[in-house]
């Protein structure tokens, strides 16, 4: 049964993403510093071509999205994303694919995704997830999922998902680019590299500034 929800769920999230308008006629990186060289330069807004007539299957297929996520980290979830690094025939096509594992009460922290949007479908276990909307509202969008609903996170806002249950959770995640990118906010802020002044942070969160020394001071993990 549960290969069934995993071949309904990847169906509908392809599906999403082919009706979709792709978001990948912008940059797919964070900054581009222009060169004059272009002997030195890389190559990164999307990737170089092959020959069309060299293309095969394999460049278009990848396996092992059955397999679940290793979620033993301090967050209790992991995020295996499927993008243009994973099956090269993506470049250009503007979508990209993730399964997220949760543990019970396992979190995929707030963060975004500066080139995509992103539609989840649930398919085991029961998430509370939400976005928060731009200034001046910053408006708190949320929802409680059950298998086989579907949620949207519009482009660049904050966003996650908690697993609010006492059994695992899986979900699927189809993006509208090649290259979402994904900027974890706690980390972003205090676990940056190197650390932003404290004094930035405590007057930015009304934080006493042993807290925020506390906040840099911590190991801020990954889940992807």
């Amino acid at each position: 049964m549960k290969g069934f929800h995993f071949l309904v769920a990847f169906a509908l999230l392809a599906l999403a993403s082919i009706l979709a308008s792709a978001s990948d006629p912008g940059p797919l990186q964070d900054f581009c510093v222009a060169i004059n060289d272009t002997r030195t330069g890389v190559f990164v807004n999307g990737k170089f071509c092959k020959d069309p007539k060299l293309a095969k299957p394999e460049d278009f297929f990848i396996s092992g999205l059955n397999v679940p996520g290793n979620t033993s980290n301090q967050l209790g979830s992991k995020v295996t994303l499927i993008n243009v690094d994973k099956i090269p025939g993506l470049n250009t096509l503007g979508i990209s694919l993730a399964r997220v594992d949760y543990a019970p009460y396992g979190l995929n922290p707030p963060h975004t995704h500066p080139r995509a949007t992103e539609i989840l479908t649930v398919v085991e276990g029961i998430l509370y997830v939400g976005f928060v909307t731009s200034n001046p509202d910053n408006r708190f969008i949320t929802k409680v999922l059950y298998p086989g609903d579907v949620f949207v996170f519009p482009v660049g806002l904050i966003h996650f998902q908690f697993n609010i249950g006492n059994t695992n959770a899986v979900a699927f995640s189809g993006l509208s680019s090649q290259n979402p990118g994904i900027i974890t906010i706690g980390k972003a802020v205090f676990g940056s590299e190197p650390a932003i002044n404290p004094d930035v942070l405590v007057k930015t969160f009304r934080l006493d500034k042993n807290i925020v020394n506390q906040l840099q001071s911590r190991l801020w993990p990954l889940n992807n």
